[in-house]
């Protein structure tokens, strides 16, 4: 099984964001705050977010005292303590002492001080007084016996203003790091193809990051720029974890956003001990709730698959945001049924954005466990403490299980970035990669399937089918791994728009890198509009083709699906190709939902893909299985239900409910947005 990484406390953690700072003067609120902690069934709360002015309230003097009472008070509860560095917001005497400490605009405008997120990774001021308080945070609490895990920051990168600085620094150290890079000037100009629009660098002062102001079309630099900040970021990451490991041995994490563009998440793994990320789902924006359940279930499936290990929901709501175009509240069960899909799918907690609301400023009406009257009788604490109920009947049996899919898809970073960089056939924010990606990955959900996902570097062996829209970039050695996971049997389904380009986003010339594998070449590639609709034919049943259409010559793949209409009808939509002991699929156009769930419904036929329960699932229900992983182990099912109504789930032989131990027979009556746990 996977290492148990919080072995002070190994169990599912249940309770969030807590900011005493916020309440020093009010010793009676903080009093409440155990007592209803407790009531609710919290067993760990995250301390220092945000709380460096307090922390440190002028440089050089450190005012821990608080902390330490609170972190001694919580822990005679039974509460323990994930310990946040506090560099989320810099604390106005740093920002005001030390200008360059704060972020620079691509334009070349200096931030005022203020918002947070805000840092320059680059500055060695900044990290000077990021070293000092974090290591003086480690030597007073590093070996405290409530300190269960260090909370690096918060929401690394994050989007307050951008990820990256173009200070004078930044710009130096991206000009080093290219150098070190490419070595010659030489090698540079050819990566970036410089030659086009006499863009020919010949000196390294000439380098100056992406900005609307100067070059923000040389794809070679944007996606480098990328990859630099990237690098920076986890630099300033691990300077951080060296510190606060300097009395201590606790493990780390850093909440992460799922699909946040601006960082390579994957990059930061071999540095975090636990994955951790903030899921803030939009539920109840559309008509239901399946297609904000499948996006939910994607990224945690992607903060699982970074580590292929169990993760950490570190921040959702219990009711409601505050930040988004419509905040709607989570409907009765919402919050049930949401927070035990995180723990379906490898997380081991359960932790809110915020614990108590606060009195004032921006997130005073966010969503809290605790609201601003009325604390403990509202209709949000009770689902709340009925979660922690539930959490803790199930925790034993959960945290010895693990997810183990035969299914994964390729989702990368730098392809994304590439991708949507480019002019090709559509505008680079009109290829939609995740919105593609989600549309492949929704009919495993709806059937039961899990599945990780993976970048271009990961290792490939043991799944049984790979999947890879809109697979623009090709990484060094990734054709490699493709082909020969396909050679050994493996089945490999790509889509229009990918293998077009290296990774330093030249496009292949005289042959594509998958060309035999795929058994076939493109052609052309149409971007139709509403003037031109076209249709393919595929099982006796059509369907659109759209968004974008590749013209492709087959060298040996079979046709599947063909054109239905314009120049390009009779040519090939869908191929299958036999390479080594495996196959390999080519969907080369974009098309509807249905066509994903029938595609995929065969292919997982065809090729045995095992779902969680074997069964016909009703439309918003999915399983995730959990596998025992540990002597004595129960192998789990969550069974979710995301419809507001009650449904049946038909059960292909006897379970028990791990809740109840009750014995269930052919079928299982689920209320609405819930979730039962079989074995």
């Amino acid at each position: 099984m996977s290492e148990i990484v919080i072995k002070k406390y190994p169990k599912l953690l249940h309770g969030g964001d807590y900011n005493p700072d916020q309440w020093l003067d009010c010793p009676e609120i903080l009093e409440e705050d155990i007592r209803l902690m407790k009531k609710a069934g919290v067993n760990a709360v995250s301390l220092g977010i945000f709380a460096w002015a307090a922390l440190e309230p002028e440089e050089g003097v450190y005012a821990f005292d608080w902390l330490e009472k609170m972190i001694d008070r919580l822990y005679s509860e039974g509460i323990y303590t994930v310990l946040a560095t506090p560099t989320g917001a810099m604390p106005n005497w740093l920002t005001e002492k030390y200008e360059e400490v704060r972020q620079v605009t691509p334009e070349g405008v200096r931030h005022l001080p203020g918002k947070r997120h805000n840092y320059c990774p680059t500055s060695p001021i900044m990290r000077e007084k990021t070293k000092a308080i974090d290591t003086a945070l480690s030597k007073r609490f590093g070996r405290h016996p409530a300190v269960i895990l260090w909370h690096i920051s918060n929401e690394i990168g994050g989007n307050d203003h951008q990820s990256a600085c173009w200070c004078p620094k930044c710009q130096a150290a991206f000009r080093q790091w290219l150098r070190e890079k490419y070595g010659t000037l030489e090698n540079l100009n050819h990566a970036w193809w410089t030659a086009f629009w006499s863009h020919t660098y010949t000196s390294w002062e000439q380098i100056h990051a992406p900005s609307p102001a100067g070059e923000p079309w040389l794809h070679g630099l944007n996606l480098d720029w990328r990859r630099f900040t990237t690098v920076q970021m986890r630099d300033f990451y691990r300077e951080e974890v060296k510190a606060v490991r300097t009395y201590s041995t606790v493990p780390v994490t850093a909440n992460m956003m799922g699909f946040f563009k601006d960082l390579d998440y994957p990059k930061f793994a071999d540095d975090i001990d636990i994955i951790s990320w903030d899921a803030y789902p939009e539920w109840h924006s559309e008509a239901d709730d399946v297609n904000i359940a499948v996006w939910a279930a994607a990224n945690h499936n992607i903060m699982r698959s970074m580590k292929k290990a169990p993760f950490l929901m570190m921040e959702s709501t219990p009711s409601v945001t505050n930040w988004k175009k419509n905040n709607i509240q989570k409907r009765p069960g919402m919050h049930e049924v949401s927070s035990m899909q995180a723990i379906a799918l490898g997380s081991l907690s359960v932790q809110y954005f915020q614990w108590r609301k606060s009195r004032g400023s921006m997130e005073k009406f966010h969503g809290a466990v605790v609201g601003h009257i009325d604390h403990g009788n509202t209709r949000v604490f009770k689902e709340v403490a009925a979660l922690g109920e539930h959490l803790a009947s199930v925790s034993d049996a959960v945290y010895h299980t693990c997810n183990k899919p035969e299914v994964a898809m390729i989702f990368d970073w730098e392809n994304w970035w590439a991708l949507e960089d480019c002019a090709g056939p559509k505008r680079g924010s009109e290829m939609h990669y995740v919105e593609t990606f989600l549309s492949h990955y929704k009919p495993f959900w709806m059937m039961g399937i899990d599945v990780d996902m993976v970048d271009m570097d990961a290792d490939l062996d043991g799944y049984k089918l790979i999947i890879a829209p809109m697979n623009y970039m090709y990484k060094d050695g990734y054709a490699r791994k493709v082909r020969e996971f396909v050679q050994k049997g493996g089945i490999y389904v790509t889509t229009y728009w990918s293998g077009l380009v290296d990774e330093t986003d030249l496009c292949f010339i005289d042959q594509a890198p998958l060309q035999d594998v795929l058994g076939l070449w493109v052609e052309e590639t149409d971007s139709p509009n509403e003037f031109y609709e076209n249709e393919f034919e595929y099982d006796g049943q059509r369907y659109p083709a759209k968004d974008i259409c590749d013209i492709v010559r087959t060298t040996g793949a079979q046709k599947l699906a063909s054109y239905c209409g314009d120049y390009y009808e009779g040519r090939a939509a869908l191929t299958k190709n036999s390479f080594g002991d495996g196959t390999a699929y080519y969907i080369a156009s974009g098309s509807s939902e249905e066509f994903c769930i029938d595609f995929y419904t065969e292919l997982i036929r065809k090729y045995e893909i095992h779902q969680a329960i074997p069964t016909e699932l009703p439309y918003g229900v999915t399983v995730s299985k959990r596998e025992a992983a540990a002597p004595g182990a129960k192998t789990l099912y969550f069974v979710q239900n995301f419809n507001p109504y009650e449904v049946t789930v038909m059960l292909d032989h006897p379970y028990h409910c791990l809740e109840t131990d009750e014995m269930l027979g052919e079928f299982l009556e689920m209320k609405g947005y819930s979730c039962t746990v079989l074995y």
